[in-house]
């Protein structure tokens, strides 16, 4: 590619929903999009079970559901992008069915719309039922193979992002055939989140925060990392990753029960459909105390749910369970990331020349804890916004050559998925339910694995510091030894990679947590 284009076409990093929307967005400007194996590999949109959150109409408004969103956000949204997102929401929508996505309709033409948790009013659409993920994947990756403004880098694993003294000027990538470095006017970081980091994971295990690492090690502010949202209703099957059942088979009436039959959330304001966080909780701590817990599928939907939902009844069929009759077992598992690269509502992070989409960034939407079906959305209305912005900023000369931030430190970039042993720390102590104790032990563990285990061990080391500093409990965010949150305001945590080095090499050469 002539150094000309080079100079003009943006990188996009990950191929998921934030990445496509970004690259479609972004035309006519040249944009190439960079993921690490086969373009429909890998990342957790085809995965997604659950769709799109929009009021798109009376009696529900974008006004109640962006208090929907900042109720489970537990203080820590932040107000402005909420008001933005949630409006922009129904736009949206007819955004992508112009692109070809096909929503799915009630019998007499209306948009069929689900009542998820956390929502007080049913405004999730699906595309295709629980295949939601993939349907809206497909469609974004037609449009964008047919549009000739967007070229394809697959098999690109990118190992360090390239600085010069405007700021970020390219990414290297290692290819079969080798290293190269690849220049532009802008990057976008659209790789996704890093719930892969735990032994128990909803996500592909190639999710282990790999774009964060290449920012972080860029210099790039963090926030909020300790924010992993625990699905409460991974299927408990002998799997890795664990089968997701989805929350809409609790908006179509399942419940939560244990071996007795006895409802394991009768007690909890909102019931089996209270927001996430709590659910995972109320789940952990009965498996903890050593019950079994079920999603009661044949009470509830019987010879009718595999109609509803073919993808959970499917997969848990390939497990020799059939929920039409057989209540299926569930656990709390990592499944949702809102922390990441601090990026503001334009998508821009706090290094220049970088931009975040999707879940990799933190842009204060989610909060503490998101809510239900407002990840797709954000990847969508922040890649728009974001190609505005990029649009609006002249592509720099770039005089001179870019060197690869961190190149020291490109080992383990090009991981497929976290060591076992780092996933393994992550579930013990930085799981559902986590203390000051266990935060301590894991950052010492992890900072010993950090030579041998490479960037999964660092990402999984960051995360652990983040929880360590917030002394309270908040949104998904739970310590056994802080239960409440604080009386003040929520604030955002701001972290960078240097920060949770030195807090590791402080509590590396402590003899006791307390001593901390």
């Amino acid at each position: 590619m002539a150094e000309a284009d080079a100079r003009a076409r943006v990188l996009v990093l990950g191929a998921g929903v934030a990445g496509l929307a970004a690259a479609l967005a972004l035309r006519p400007m040249p944009v190439t999009l960079i993921t690490p194996g086969p373009v429909r590999a890998g990342g957790s949109t085809a995965w997604a079970q659950g769709g799109i959150a929009a009021a798109l109409d009376l009696p529900d408004s974008p006004h109640q559901h962006a208090a929907d969103t900042e109720a489970a956000g537990a203080g820590l949204c932040d107000s402005e992008v909420v008001a933005a997102v949630t409006a922009a929401a129904p736009d949206a929508i007819r955004w992508l069915a112009t692109l070809g996505v096909c929503f799915d309709r009630t019998p007499d033409g209306t948009p069929a719309r689900a009542l998820e948790g956390g929502h007080g009013r049913a405004r999730v659409l699906h595309a295709g039922g629980d295949r939601s993920g993939a349907a809206i994947r497909d469609a974004l990756l037609a449009a964008a193979a047919a549009s000739p403004s967007i070229a394809f880098a697959p098999g690109c694993v990118p190992t360090a992002l390239l600085l010069d003294h405007t700021g970020v000027a390219g990414v290297r990538v290692r290819r079969r055939r080798g290293g190269e470095d690849l220049h532009g006017r802008a990057v976008v970081l659209a790789s996704g989140g890093y719930a892969g980091l735990f032994a128990g994971t909803t996500n592909p295990l190639g999710n282990w925060g790999g774009g964060l690492a290449l920012a972080a090690r860029a210099g790039a502010e963090l926030r909020d990392l300790e924010m992993v949202q625990f699905h409460p209703t991974a299927m408990a099957l002998d799997a890795d990753p664990l089968p997701l059942a989805s929350e809409a088979i609790r908006g179509a009436g399942a419940r939560l029960v244990d071996e007795s039959g006895a409802l394991v959330m009768a007690a909890e304001p909102g019931g089996d459909l209270a927001p996430r966080d709590r659910v995972a909780a109320a789940v952990f701590r009965r498996r903890t105390a050593g019950d079994t817990v079920f999603l009661d599928t044949p009470g509830a939907l019987g010879a009718r749910f595999a109609d509803h939902f073919p993808s959970v009844a499917a997969q848990a069929r390939a497990h020799g369970l059939d929920p039409a009759t057989q209540a299926i077992p569930v656990r709390p598992a990592a499944h949702y990331t809102m922390g990441g690269v601090r990026a503001d509502a334009s998508g821009r992070t706090t290094l220049p020349g970088l931009w975040a989409c999707g879940e990799v960034a933190a842009t204060g939407l989610h909060g503490a804890n998101r809510l239900a079906s407002n990840s797709m959305l954000e990847g969508v209305v922040m890649a728009r916004w974001l190609a505005e912005d990029i649009a609006g900023i002249a592509a720099p000369a770039r005089p001179g050559r870019a060197a690869p931030a961190a190149a020291d430190a490109e080992t383990g970039m090009a991981m497929s998925l976290a060591p076992g042993e780092v996933r393994r720390i992550m579930d013990g102590g930085v799981g559902v339910l986590r203390d000051r104790a266990g935060l301590t032990h894991a950052i010492r563990r992890l900072s010993d694995l950090r030579q041998s285990a490479g960037a999964p061990a660092e990402v999984a080391l960051m995360v652990a510091v983040a929880a360590l500093q917030r002394a309270e409990s908040r949104g998904a965010h739970q310590r056994a030894d802080a239960p409440h949150m604080a009386s003040a305001p929520g604030k955002a945590h701001a972290l960078t990679r240097a920060d949770a080095l030195d807090t590791a090499a402080v509590l590396a050469g402590t003899d006791t947590p307390e001593a901390a």
